[in-house]
């Protein structure tokens, strides 16, 4: 597949099957990751392959984050843990994916590396037919989860792809044309003429 054409036709696909992935096809998901832009060289970027069993683990500690928030909210929570808890179960694999700052670069910068890497894991699933999402969430937030991963203290959840085969057709995607959203400032027609 073409980088342009990837890029254009990749879409957002949270309806999988229950086929799982080969190890082969996730171990290419999470080279790519790493070939992510990485300023300082430092590979911030941390991840753990959630599958069988430990989606289901995964999903009990990451419900606890949004059961307290309910509660601060007095909002009742019965019944919630266990719709909370299958929503880890939607997919048959998840990556979750998280940084680990080096202190001499800045914290942003890991941060923009780890969302590169992100990109090049969801392209790369889209490469091998494969149906993924990124998703995010109150686990996100939850120094909980973030403990369960591994990280440190100074680490940072990005977020979670879930991986598998899709169980539906993909639609066609829109996005708001490049124009209305860009400045060109300093550049003339001329500067064409000279590429």
């Amino acid at each position: 597949m073409q980088t342009l054409e990837a890029i254009r036709t990749r879409r957002s696909l949270g309806k999988q099957t229950d086929q799982v992935p080969t190890r082969a096809q996730i171990e290419t998901i999470l080279e790519a990751g790493t070939w992510a832009p990485n300023h300082h060289l430092t590979n911030p970027w941390r991840f753990v392959v959630i599958a069988g069993q430990a989606r289901e683990e995964f999903g009990r500690i990451g419900a606890q984050s949004k059961l307290r928030r309910m509660e601060s909210e007095g909002r009742d929570t019965t019944g919630e843990e266990e719709k909370l808890i299958a929503k880890a179960l939607r997919s048959p694999i998840i990556i979750a994916i998280g940084i680990e700052p080096d202190p001499t670069a800045p914290e942003l910068e890991e941060i923009a590396s780890g969302a590169a890497a992100a990109q090049n894991m969801l392209l790369a699933a889209h490469d091998l037919g494969l149906a993924a999402i990124w998703r995010s969430g109150d686990p996100m937030f939850d120094p909980a989860v973030a403990e369960w991963m591994g990280l440190s203290g100074s680490g940072t959840v990005l977020g979670f792809i879930y991986l598998g085969f899709a169980a539906v057709q993909k639609e066609a995607g829109r996005r708001t044309p490049f124009a209305e959203i860009t400045e060109w400032r300093g550049w003339t027609d001329d500067h064409d003429n000279h590429a």
